[in-house]
């Protein structure tokens, strides 16, 4: 059957098995016209791509994963992509999701960026790059989560592209998910009409949603359902670590990447709040709306809500959004599940960058050396693993404190206990590479985010004098990342051995000007800082 008779087809009625079946055979002649691939048949229609002759790979940008997500679907979980006529081309990136204005700061660069325009609700579209030339391939599959802090980001950032690591033999998924309060906002109104009594959580609603069209669409792109990894960095990787300890993730995918950011363990940046907490938040964001007619019992205030326009919810609507404890996408809290050993237990690669704390200012090396008193007991040993006799050595002492305390400890303990007495593999890593910098930016050293451009193989995506150490670095961390996405495991022909790691083997890869396994260096510090972690 040809392509035309298959689209008329496809006009008629929804796709059938069969026409999907039809349409993983027709995948075989994908590349046989580089300028208009051939068709490729998804759940809601056909899409077309487009070949890239330098990379070998066939990529396709915006493909609608759910209907979009505006009017009466406002805070809503997502619903099936409507269904369209003819063949889409799929060659654009789709509308970012609403944000702030996007703008590069401090050490985060354009490469990181989505474009200024367009931003919109709309935003529900993924992306799919792939080398494959036959439906029966079925190569293992990188779903990509970007980061920004749940407030800004999107898959169509220039150094979130698919085309290297799929040039390994893998194919990449990106996908946008929505932000801020379009994908957090909770209210007592919007869990009596969800049917699971809970709101809040649309964006991880939104990844679980892009991860069943994997499963579903995936290989028709020459990709392999029962091989899926989800990775993401940041806020992106706090997203992996809750669709591993969210029930409604089971089944989705077979392993798992977190880079430098984790809800393993409850702290004051990504704390979860509950359901009644984040419903009374709703209510005074709304009343700032000025929905005037808003009150638990009204039916009507929704409806004022969804009436009000993008820009107006976005400017009037600011504050911190992030996941809460729904009691439907996310039961308890992720430090609750993983403290239940109730997690999907999958392979997991995680770590962290030697450079990338929260501080906000430095105290005086007297201060700081007083904080050592809450420690009681204990405070001789806090003196010496954060040592302030000098000016130096306070300030040193302090950034230190600021990674221990935030990002490493996090990972730690999700590297702890994700496999704890299980088969399933754990691998952990430090990222100490500085990236060459000039001016200010020398003073982020191996800084958050510095390690995306090695383990995506995006350098180029980053206006930075890279030298040759850079280079063999981006080659060895993505050949790391792939074939961790191909087996469980990193390790793989010519590649530096990387031990898993535990408790009582705690064996660490250090990604440096000379990248080896070794045991954790400062785990000492991190066992004497999580023993006295707060509701731990």
């Amino acid at each position: 059957m040809t392509a035309g008779a298959l689209a008329k087809a496809v006009n008629a009625k929804r796709p059938s098995m069969k026409s999907i079946f039809i349409s993983c055979l027709m995948f075989s002649g994908l590349t046989l016209n580089a300028q208009r691939p051939t068709p490729v048949l998804t759940e809601s229609g056909f899409v077309r791509g487009y070949y890239s002759e330098s990379s070998g790979i066939t990529i396709y940008k915006g493909i609608p994963f759910a209907a979009a997500p505006v009017g009466e679907l406002r805070w809503k979980e997502p619903q099936p992509a409507v269904h369209w006529k003819g063949i889409k081309e799929c060659v654009t990136f789709g509308p970012s999701p609403m944000q702030a204005k996007p703008v590069s700061f401090l050490m985060i660069g354009p490469e990181f960026v989505v474009p200024a325009q367009p931003l919109s609700e709309d935003c529900l579209y993924l992306n799919v790059w792939t080398g494959a030339r036959s439906a029966e391939e079925r190569r293992p599959v990188l779903v990509w989560i970007y980061g920004g802090g749940f407030q800004t980001g999107g898959a169509a950032a220039p150094g979130y592209s698919g085309e290297a690591l799929a040039k390994q033999g893998i194919v990449f998924v990106s996908f946008n998910y929505r932000l801020g309060v379009f994908g957090f906002f909770a209210h007592p109104e919007l869990s009596a009409e969800s049917g699971h009594h809970s709101s809040g959580n649309y964006a991880l609603m939104d990844q679980l949603a892009a991860l069943k069209w994997v499963r579903k669409n995936i290989a028709a792109f020459g990709g392999d359902p029962d091989r899926v990894t989800i990775a993401g960095q940041s806020a992106g990787s706090a997203s992996v670590n809750c669709l591993l300890a969210s029930p409604l993730a089971r089944g989705l995918f077979q392993g798992a990447i977190g880079e430098s950011g984790s809800l393993v363990l409850e702290n004051p940046f990504l704390h979860m709040r509950s359901l009644p907490e984040a419903e009374k938040e709703g209510v005074r964001v709304a009343a700032k709306l000025n929905a005037t007619n808003l009150k638990e019992s009204n039916a009507t205030s929704l409806k004022e809500l969804r009436a009000l326009s993008t820009e107006e919810i976005q400017q009037k609507a600011s504050g911190f959004y992030a996941p809460i404890i729904d009691g439907w996408v996310m039961p308890a809290s992720v430090a609750d599940v993983y403290k239940k050993d109730q997690q999907i237990h999958v392979p997991l690669l995680t770590g962290w960058n030697s450079d990338e704390g929260f501080i906000f200012g430095i105290s005086s090396k007297e201060n700081f050396a007083n904080q050592a008193e809450q420690f009681g007991a204990d405070s001789n040993l806090f003196k010496k693993y954060f040592p302030a006799r000098t000016d130096s050595e306070s300030v040193a002492s302090q950034t230190e404190l600021s990674v221990d305390k935030t990002i490493a400890i996090s990972q730690y303990v999700w590297a702890l206990k994700q496999n704890e007495n299980k088969s399933e593999k754990t691998f952990l890593y430090q990222f100490k590479r500085k990236p060459p910098a000039t001016g200010e930016m020398k003073r982020f050293g191996a800084y958050h985010t510095a390690e995306i451009g090695y383990a995506l193989h995006n350098l180029d995506s980053i206006q930075r004098n890279w030298q040759a150490a850079d280079r063999s670095l981006e080659k060895l961390m993505s050949a790391y990342w792939v074939q961790f996405v191909k087996t469980g495991d990193p390790n793989g022909p010519g590649l530096p051995p990387w031990g898993s790691f535990s408790g009582e083997h705690p064996v660490t890869l250090i990604f440096d000007d000379s990248s080896k396994a070794v045991l954790l260096p400062n785990k000492k510090v991190l066992d004497f800082l999580y023993a006295r972690y707060p509701g731990k």
